[in-house]
């Protein structure tokens, strides 16, 4: 770790005898950067207020801090700004998120992507046509490079007494850029698209007709009423979408939640989080487990009348979840970067793009016999969308650290097995105690063996050595007692051994009070030398097993497997006169 952070201060060292540096202008444009400076208003009197607006577009994996607390030597991005005869306020910035550092291993306050800053001022009443200038300096780093970023920018701003407060409209911004002419239009567009294509969803597709027939049915071949059902069906699927947008804003104003998208999956929980998630939903398309249709929809009892329309459309909404996961985590990482309004009426035109075929078909009913009917067509489509959805798992995991992987495989195989026990071992015919018992089963050994091997590993309380004969023969030599224990990355039961015994406060204490030397025999490679020592040396055939060295005893003391503990406090307490 001390290596780790002193290379990045020899890298932020560099940086600093080397920045990169622009003439000013009111654009810069670099291999990682663009930043642009736009005013509020072309012109404008004297005496009034204006607004400058800083626009930054990162590069993919670079970033800026955000915390003088945090950023390495305290360069956190900063702007100043200057000019004759204005009055400057406070630089607002951007909400920052939070990025995991993997050399420090700690989470850091950055700004990335697209983002803004925004500097209030006002003329004063002698003020002339002057030339804005804005100093921006900070440290952006990627994964492999930091570098000290200058930059100087300026513009100038007309002042006139001629010109009115409000001479040039804010629009003057989509004018200077005009890719955000588009942005909003193509943003609502895609929206009401993306609800549509909801719709296609093998989660959803199957129970359309079913739905659909529901509401004409309750209708009674009244053509009004039944018109009537199917906006209240629409309404039901938009009230979906209505909580996910209050979630936006909560999110937003409620916490400061405010992310870039792509930095959450910076963060190893997160990324373990979704790369299991995409395991469940897998499980899913395999028919492993299904989510069952209430009989307020499939038949049976009614669900009648405006608000039990309203309910089958929030339930359709629901069904679709599964299937339009991803497009959901979008939209709402979207929205998170932008504005309240914008973002609201988004999600809003995602429900309304799933409803209105709901609206058509209720109105003209006759057009479900030219839907495709669902088939074996269905569940290959499914399957397949499961073996899609099991690779965007094993992608996500490229993310985490290599050493826990193989836990979250594991758990990966546990969590399978707890959603087939779920799913499979129970059905509509079994008792419900014995459904009860199985899935608390299923749920304690999930929750259970997630803590036991997706949990931080503690830190070493024992200090250990690495492998070395010399090492061993030296302490033997001088009488000191040694502890062998061999391992292998690979070794389940290494792992449980170190969790269980040696992770012990007490075998931990033993160890040190007794001035015991000891070694970390690593197996994983055929070639390593604790293989061949546990091999030719001890004669042991596999691992874990502990080897203890004792002061005045000729031979060793061979304790196998991970259920040792007991025998190795009594070895270790006998050791009273061993050298300290």
């Amino acid at each position: 770790m001390c290596n780790r952070l002193l290379l990045l201060s020899i890298i932020t060292a560099v940086a600093a005898l080397f920045p990169f540096s622009a003439a000013a202008s009111d654009q810069i444009k670099d291999d990682f950067t663009e930043i642009k400076l736009v005013f509020q208003y072309e012109s404008v009197a004297p005496k009034s207020e204006n607004l400058l607006k800083i626009t930054f577009n990162l590069v993919k994996g670079w970033h800026f801090y955000a915390d003088e607390k945090t950023a390495p030597q305290g360069m956190s991005l900063k702007i100043t700004t200057q000019g004759q005869g204005f009055l400057f306020s406070t630089p607002i910035m951007p909400a920052s998120s939070l990025y995991f550092d993997k050399v420090t291993n700690a989470k850091l306050k950055v700004y990335s992507g697209d983002f803004s800053v925004l500097v209030p001022f006002a003329t004063d009443a002698n003020a002339q046509s002057s030339e804005v200038k804005v100093a921006i300096n900070g440290l952006a780093c990627s994964e492999q490079l930091c570098r000290k970023a200058s930059y100087d920018l300026s513009k100038k701003l007309e002042i006139s007494t001629s010109a009115t407060r409000h001479s040039t409209p804010v629009h003057i911004i989509i004018k200077e850029d005009p890719v955000w002419l588009h942005t909003s239009a193509a943003a609502l567009s895609l929206a009401i698209v993306a609800g549509l294509l909801l719709n296609v969803m093998p989660c959803v597709w199957p129970v359309l007709p079913i739905i659909v027939m529901r509401l004409v049915g309750q209708a009674e071949k009244n053509k009004a009423k039944s018109i009537m059902f199917g906006f209240a069906f629409a309404i039901g699927i938009i009230l979906f979408f209505a909580v996910l947008a209050t979630v936006n804003i909560i999110l937003k104003l409620g916490f400061g939640m405010v992310f870039q998208w792509g930095d959450q999956f910076r963060n190893p929980a997160f990324v373990t989080g979704m790369a299991l998630l995409m395991v469940v939903l897998a499980l899913y398309m395999f028919n492993v487990f299904t989510f069952s249709i209430p009989v307020s929809v499939g038949g049976g009892k009614q669900s009648s009348g405006f608000a039990g329309s309203v309910g089958m459309g929030f339930l359709a909404a629901v069904l679709s979840t599964p299937c339009s996961f991803a497009i959901l985590t979008f939209v709402l990482a979207w929205a998170q970067t932008q504005p309240i309004p914008l973002a609201t009426i988004t999600i809003l035109l995602i429900g309304v793009g799933m409803a209105a075929p709901y609206v058509i078909l209720t109105c003209i009913p006759g057009l479900l016999e030219k839907i495709p009917k669902p088939g074996r067509w269905m569940e290959l489509f499914k399957h397949a969308t499961g073996f899609i959805l099991l690779a965007i798992g094993v992608k996500l995991l490229e993310a985490v650290q290599l050493d826990k992987i193989i836990d979250i495989l594991y758990y990966t195989i546990v969590l399978a097995v707890c959603v087939w026990m779920w799913g499979v071992c129970v059905n509509y015919n079994t008792p419900a105690v014995k459904k009860l018992i199985i899935r608390l089963t299923a749920i304690i050994l999930a929750v259970g063996l997630g803590f036991m091997l997706l949990s931080e590993p503690q830190k070493a309380i024992v200090n250990w050595q690495p492998y070395d004969a010399n090492i061993i023969a030296a302490a033997q030599k001088n009488n000191q007692p040694v502890l062998i224990d061999f391992t292998a990355d690979w070794c389940l039961s290494c792992k449980i051994l170190d969790k269980t015994v040696y992770s012990n406060k007490q075998v931990a204490d033993l160890i040190k009070q007794k001035g015991v030397l000891a070694i970390k025999a690593d197996t994983t490679g055929y070639n390593y030398s604790a293989t061949t020592a546990l091999r030719e040396i001890y004669n042991e055939p596999a691992v874990p097993v502990t080897v203890l060295l004792l002061p005045g005893k000729d031979t060793s003391i061979k304790l196998r497997g991970n259920l040792i503990k007991n025998e190795l406090i009594k070895n270790l307490q006998s050791l009273e006169g061993a050298k300290q």
